[in-house]
């Protein structure tokens, strides 16, 4: 059977009640055709009478049901003609909601497989197939369905809009580029189709890119707000660790004032309890001889007063009380100056609890750093645990690869960040001459650059034993008190800060602040030249040492 015949019988496959091909088609006496098993089901349920499903004709007795061979093999015929076209049963499906049904099929509407272009319409399967086979309609365009293909006519003119007017930015037909938009800049759907989708497809990109953005900049916030968290969680750990320290220092000077005040009270006490038993004795001595003088003066013996007088009349051996006195002793002024005193130590050492409670703030983030020996320069010498790196005096015979520094005594970690915190300690005893700090991945390592942040470098360094310097643009000279013995190097990928300092004496030297990171970080290392051994110690990571 032709594909024609198919398109002009296809509603005598379909079953109108399971809406399939036919299965064991029967033909009844109204002349309606249904599968045996369908009209069977039917007729079961509706057992009281024996209607037919579509003309509703009613038969007084269940007529007979043999199968019409003649509809079996056209049915059977249709169904080899769909499977050889690769058509699976599936897309012979019923239109559902949303879909968008074939504009030929009658009664019951199939789904649409295809819409036509030129023909504005959509077919299913089944009538898709001249668009397939005649060599006119093969010219057609095709697509996958689309909805409202009446708007795709122009709606003055009935003709397709196949033109589009930059002038007016609508899409018109031939005939209007004739009469409404004469002289406008007309160009084919085609080719604005090109040039809109390489519009989309580049505001598609910026899009991308802005969503790339914003992704690392809430990464970014999502991370600060972790460190904000762990800050505020040491912050208030430092801070009672502080105040309990400075608390027991003033309740230290302040048991040392009342035992002075104490101690000078009870001196006082025993001098006067001292001076009251010496005036007691003498008092009770000064009484006895009342006693006699008196019982010597009542006596009419004239004889016994002579005889006696002497021994009365004899002067006493007693102090001379009138220049003794006890002064109690003057606080007035005792407890300014103890609270002066105590205001001159608190401040020493609230000053020296801040500056450490500051280094163990980015202690916290210490990490496990190893030397990477494909970076280092010919003249450097690491050690084999990876931890050390001095300058030798012969130069190494290296392959001269990408990663390896050539003129710079540089060598990087192996390891890299590009985001977070991290902080790493150096040992510098003995160096006149080094350099520490972190470059950005893409340094350049073969020529002759200065080592500061526009050049992708944040660091600090010490030059002729003496002058320590913040290496930014300009180079900053830094003044300090002492020479740093082990120098800490503190960075926040997201704050963009990198701060240095003096570990020992728990000193911030420099910081960089405001920095703009945008790629991966390693730790930097320079020990400097050797300076005929002058500069011969090596620079040492050492494990980070604090109490939690």
């Amino acid at each position: 059977m032709s594909a024609t015949s198919c398109v002009l019988s296809e509603e005598q496959f379909l079953c109108c009640i399971c809406l399939d091909v036919f299965t064991d088609p029967v033909t009844i006496p109204c002349g309606h055709n249904f599968c045996k098993n369908c009209i069977t089901q039917h007729w079961n349920v509706n057992s009281a009478r024996c209607q037919c499903p579509m003309c509703k004709k009613q038969f007084t007795t269940r007529p007979e049901l043999p199968v019409n061979t003649f509809i079996s093999e056209m049915a059977a015929e249709f169904k080899q003609s769909v499977k050889q076209k690769g058509s699976d049963v599936s897309e012979m499906q019923v239109a559902k909601p949303g879909e968008i049904p074939c504009d030929v099929c009658t009664g019951t509407k199939l789904r649409a497989v295809k819409s036509c272009l030129t023909c504005f319409a959509s077919y299913c399967v089944i009538h898709l197939d001249p668009h397939q086979t005649s060599d006119r309609l093969r010219t057609h365009l095709l697509t996958n369905p689309v909805e409202n293909m009446e708007g795709r006519v122009c709606t003055k003119h009935k003709k397709p809009l196949e033109l589009f007017c930059k002038t007016d930015q609508t899409c018109v037909c031939s005939q209007c580029t004739v009469t409404e938009h004469v002289s406008h800049n007309i160009a084919s759907l085609k080719d604005e189709y090109e040039e809109k989708k390489a519009e989309l497809e580049q505001a598609e990109a910026n899009i991308q890119q802005m969503i790339q953005h914003r992704q690392l900049r809430c990464q970014r916030i999502k991370l600060l707000k972790i460190h904000s968290k762990k800050d505020a969680e040491t912050e208030i750990a430092n801070g009672v660790r502080i105040f309990t320290i400075l608390m027991q220092t003033a309740e230290r000077d302040l048991n040392e004032l009342i035992e002075m005040i104490e101690e000078r009270q009870k001196r006082t006490e025993d001098e006067a309890d001292r001076y009251i038993t010496e005036l007691e004795q003498e008092i009770s001595v000064l009484i006895k001889r009342s006693a006699e003088v008196q019982q010597l003066s009542c006596t009419e013996d004239h004889l016994h007063l002579l005889q006696n007088f002497t021994s009365t009349s004899t002067a006493l051996h007693t102090k001379n009380w009138t220049t003794v006195s006890v002064c109690p002793p003057l606080y007035e002024g005792t407890v300014v100056e103890a609270v002066a005193k105590l205001e001159e130590t608190l401040g020493r050492e609230k000053e020296q609890l801040l500056r450490v409670a500051r280094l163990r703030r980015v202690q916290h983030y210490a990490v496990d750093l190893i030397l990477e020996p494909n970076t280092a320069n010919p003249w450097l010498i690491l050690s084999d645990d990876g931890k050390q790196v001095r300058c030798g005096e012969v130069r190494r015979d290296l392959p001269d690869n990408e990663e390896r520094f050539s003129l710079y005594n540089n060598v990087l970690a192996q390891q890299s960040f590009s985001s977070g915190r991290f902080y790493y300690e150096v040992q510098v005893t003995g160096k006149t001459d080094w350099t520490l700090g972190v470059a950005k991945e893409s340094v350049n390592r073969k020529g002759i650059i200065p080592l500061s942040p526009v050049n992708g470098y944040w660091a600090v360094g010490l030059r002729n034993g003496s002058e320590y310097l913040a290496l930014s643009s300009p180079v900053v000279s830094l003044s300090l008190n002492l020479r740093p013995q082990r120098v800490g190097v503190f960075v926040s990928y997201e704050e963009g800060l990198v701060s240095f300092y003096d570990v020992d004496e728990a000193v911030h030297l420099s910081s960089f602040t405001d920095c703009c990171f945008t790629e991966k970080l390693f730790p930097f290392f320079s020990p400097g030249l050797n300076h005929g051994g002058a500069n011969s110690d090596p620079l040492i990571i050492l494990p980070v040492n604090h109490t939690d």
